[in-house]
């Protein structure tokens, strides 16, 4: 079973969680974070962390949230690993009592920039490699 990141998240994006993961099973869009469900063990630590309530097991999941269970597993396939906390998104306190919000999920992976670059940097190569 996998724990799946849900609405309360969209336009937040605290990454408390991220923190906590034993596995490194997050992964970062623009405005949302996802779970990848082929990595997480359920080991339940992140949960408890979202100050929005975002995480929720698989088999706990509302009518109207299971749609983020197939959307985490599409997602986490095409956004970038996240590892270390990040600033939650400006207007996140504002958006975190909102609660209908799928509207503006942006399901386009994170700008690159420099906080991304050590993640999608390729290595260089080792003398031994240009020998």
């Amino acid at each position: 079973m996998t724990h799946v990141v849900t609405e309360a998240c969209i336009r937040c994006k605290y990454t408390d969680c991220v923190v906590v993961c034993p596995v490194d099973a997050f992964r970062e869009g623009r405005n949302f974070l996802v779970i990848d469900p082929g990595e997480c063990i359920d080991c339940t630590l992140c949960v408890p962390e979202c100050p929005v309530g975002a995480i929720v097991p698989e088999d706990e999941l509302s009518d109207s949230q299971r749609e983020y269970l197939a959307l985490n597993a599409t997602l986490a396939e095409a956004w970038p690993r996240i590892v270390e906390p990040r600033d939650p998104l400006p207007d996140a306190a504002h958006w975190a009592q909102i609660d209908a919000k799928r509207q503006w999920l942006d399901p386009a992976p994170p700008a690159k920039s420099a906080r991304h670059a050590a993640d999608t940097a390729p290595t260089q190569p080792t003398d031994q490699e240009d020998a």
